[in-house]
């Protein structure tokens, strides 16, 4: 059991005949169950033609018809990475997840609208984002397979980089991962923390949760307090961007501290009051989780 994304999940590639589509269709076909996931690939000029086996179609429509995938992943560059994930979303596929980086907010505000709008079904994560990840069984995205481990930990992050580091340290305890999700720093994303803590809290395989967070927005917040309330499971956190100043914005595009809101330390305070275990330390969120299971 998992979440999202496991063994039979069936992906189209949109963006596979560019360089990065190319790489890591190559490297998550090669991780686990990827041969059997990995079963198409969009590009509306090369329709007809495949990548290293995978066949090409012309639109995402064509590919769900002839392969039954039900999952996309999107390397589209940002100028045209909105309207590829709204084509995935058109198409009703169960997941889209968007790796660009870089996508204009204003494509995205539009985005998030008309699925609003239009009460589309379709699950968003990204953009600018690492992927998921069902260890032994299938990832979608760029986080490097090698360094998880099959276990009950769910990790949900903002951060890539942290994600990997989260699970690195999980594995390195002997402690493995359910599910990792990394929804992305983007200002408008899809899937927010809580809707991923939930998940996580419906699925039986899964035991505790670790939760990264960044400056900027009210996300961490809202699910904090839905913790609180709903959570039947023990949660640590971390908020990265402890030091950062008010108004510069840090790294990630939704990484801002605006009028006072959004800060690290306002986020773990919140976290601390809705009964997570916070740490300011990166190099202890492993060893944070340890310390909760019973």
């Amino acid at each position: 059991m998992s979440i999202l994304i496991n063994k039979n999940t069936r992906v189209v590639t949109q963006g596979i005949t560019g360089k990065t589509g190319q790489f890591h269709t190559r490297t998550s076909r090669e991780y686990a169950n990827g041969k059997n996931c990995y079963v198409a690939g969009v590009n509306p000029k090369k329709a007809g033609e495949d990548f290293e086996g995978i066949p090409i179609f012309g639109s995402v429509k064509d590919a769900k018809a002839q392969t039954g995938c039900n999952v996309s992943v999107i390397y589209v560059p940002p100028p045209g990475a909105a309207a590829a994930i709204w084509e995935a979303v058109e198409s009703d596929l169960d997941l889209v997840i968007c790796i660009t980086e870089g996508i204009p907010v204003r494509d995205m505000v539009e985005l998030r609208d008309r699925m609003r709008k239009e009460k589309r079904r379709s699950l968003l994560i990204g953009p600018n984002c690492p992927g998921v990840i069902t260890p032994d069984e299938i990832k979608i995205g760029i986080m490097p397979g090698h360094i998880h481990k099959k276990g009950r930990i769910g990790v949900v992050s903002r951060s890539g980089t942290l994600t990997y580091e989260a699970v690195g340290q999980l594995t390195e305890l002997g402690l493995g991962q359910s599910t990792a999700v990394g929804i992305g720093g983007d200002p408008v994303n899809g899937l927010k923390h809580i809707d991923v803590m939930r998940l996580f809290n419906d699925d039986p395989e899964t035991e505790a949760v670790v939760m990264i967070g960044e400056i900027g927005g009210s996300d961490e917040e809202e699910a904090a307090l839905w913790v609180k309330a709903n959570m039947k499971k023990p949660v640590v956190g971390f908020i990265a961007g402890v030091t950062a100043p008010a108004g510069k914005r840090m790294g990630h595009a939704g990484a801002i501290i605006s009028g006072g809101k959004g800060t690290a330390q306002e986020k773990l305070a919140v976290m601390e009051a809705c009964g997570i275990k916070v740490t300011k330390n990166p190099a202890e969120m492993g060893h944070l989780l340890k310390s909760v299971l019973k």
